[in-house]
């Protein structure tokens, strides 16, 4: 079994899905959790289950994002991890269709949610010295057959916002990463995939999440893990080869 966690970790997007068995997951580990969602509801669910602390918040609002880490480091104390999970989604089929502000709020909650998040716990974090970020991605960001243009660009662009990012927090020995849960059956995917889509095992991503909350892959900062089809213990006994060769990252290959 990994070992026992400590710290503060705030999962965003926690109320149901990933998030969910994110902040379970932190919870049983060690860990004091906050969950964020934008239904109270949902986010109190969670937290009764979790022994966590529940907030109601948009991630795409900046005062709602700094409301929501004030809140969480008044009740808690400093946040150790951050895990940008918040996401939506539309299945447009035509997007020159889709009302433009439907389309760009995808990006909102998607990408400047985690910038906003981001933005308002590195000053501390650098400030005590420690911490770690994860976002969570998908792999719509670079396999062919994505049907959504809005879902598609905003995890491409968080994919490299989340690299880029690790490279300005390396003197500051915070890591960055950005892990693909797989293709997992929550309500958002339900209506855009078939009942006999190759679903992913719900409980693979918190697992991953825990292992990179455990400082275990440290040294793979800015590189992208699939909590499907990478294996934690060989990422971390390759780790010096995956930097070296450039490993786990989304790139144009000629």
């Amino acid at each position: 079994m990994p070992s026992e966690l400590q710290g503060v970790a705030l999962v965003t997007g926690g109320g149901r899905g990933i998030g969910r068995g994110i902040a379970l997951e932190l919870a049983g580990a060690g860990m004091r959790v906050a969950v964020s969602a934008r239904t109270r509801a949902q986010a109190e669910e969670v937290a009764r289950e979790a022994g966590a602390l529940a907030i109601e918040a948009d991630v795409s609002r900046r005062e709602n994002v700094e409301r929501m880490v004030a809140e969480v480091e008044r009740e808690f104390g400093p946040i150790d991890l951050l895990v940008n999970n918040a996401g939506i989604a539309i299945w447009e089929k035509s997007a020159w269709e889709v009302p433009i502000e439907e389309w760009w709020h995808v990006l909102e909650v998607n990408l400047l949610g985690p910038y906003l998040c981001c933005r308002a716990v590195i000053p501390g974090m650098i400030e005590r010295g420690h911490g770690r970020i994860v976002n969570t991605g998908s792999g719509a960001s670079y396999l062919p057959g994505s049907s959504s243009t809005a879902y598609a660009a905003s995890k491409a662009a968080l994919g490299r916002f989340g690299e880029t990012l690790a490279k300005q927090l390396a003197p500051h020995g915070i890591p960055v990463f950005t892990i693909s849960p797989g293709l997992v059956r929550t309500e958002m995917t339900e209506e855009a995939f078939p009942a006999d889509a190759p679903w992913t095992p719900p409980e693979l991503a918190p697992r991953l999440v825990r292992e990179l909350a455990s400082g275990r892959l440290d040294a793979l900062s800015g590189r992208y893990i699939h909590a499907e089809h990478d294996d934690v213990d060989d990422l971390e006994r390759r780790a010096d080869e995956i930097v070296a060769h450039d490993l786990n990252a989304i790139r144009l290959r000629r």
